[in-house]
């Protein structure tokens, strides 16, 4: 599948394992929401799952500027360099990728190459990848820092794209409750995050 007319490319790759990445990108702030299906290159397929804005030089901490401004923006535009010397970087759970026209929704066998560029998948894309939920035990068991708000960030993302939301939503909560029928906690505190009518 050539990259669809609609997907929006927002950074690239900077650092590649088959399970995780770290993407820059290209403009400061304009990151993916939590949760958000993306894609690396032509075929790989990960999730956001952190958003972070920092120096550049990690030798160097940045430092409040703002003691004599009147709004953020101000900050901006009297120091103009701070475009130049922040960057900001997303957190990719990998969930899968395509391979021969089919979504395989496991670990591929490569990571995709370092600055392969990163599209947010316009919904057609969501649903084309999503529609099946063997995804689900990669965002359970990922073990990464707030793992339950990615997960639900990424059914409320996806379920957007879909005609009936709702059904999407209660066919991925079933999919949640397999994955953590031994951890009814856990499961409550996922359910919750999520906009089931009738809970």
């Amino acid at each position: 599948m050539a990259t669809p007319p609609s997907a929006v490319r927002f950074g690239e790759v900077v650092k590649a394992s088959v399970d995780g990445l770290i993407g820059q990108c290209h403009r400061l702030y304009d990151a993916p929401a939590l949760g958000t299906l993306v894609r690396a290159g032509d075929d790989v397929y990960a999730a956001v799952s952190g958003v972070t804005t920092s120096s550049l030089d990690p030798t160097r901490r940045v430092i409040a500027r703002g003691a004599e401004a009147a709004s953020e923006s101000e900050i901006y535009a009297e120091h103009p360099q701070l475009e130049r010397l922040l960057r900001t970087d997303v957190t990719l759970q990998v969930l899968g990728y395509r391979e021969s026209g089919e979504a395989r929704q496991y670990l591929p066998p490569l990571p995709p190459r370092i600055h392969a560029f990163l599209y947010v998948c316009p919904p057609d894309e969501v649903r084309w990848f999503m529609e099946r939920l063997e995804f689900v035990p990669l965002l359970v068991h990922g073990g990464f820092p707030a793992g339950d708000d990615v997960l639900a960030g990424v059914l409320r993302q996806a379920a957007a794209s879909f005609d009936v939301p709702g059904d999407f939503l209660r066919r991925a909560a079933k999919a949640v409750a397999v994955q953590l029928s031994t951890d009814t906690a856990r499961l409550s505190a996922v359910l919750r995050r999520l906009p089931l009518e009738g809970r």
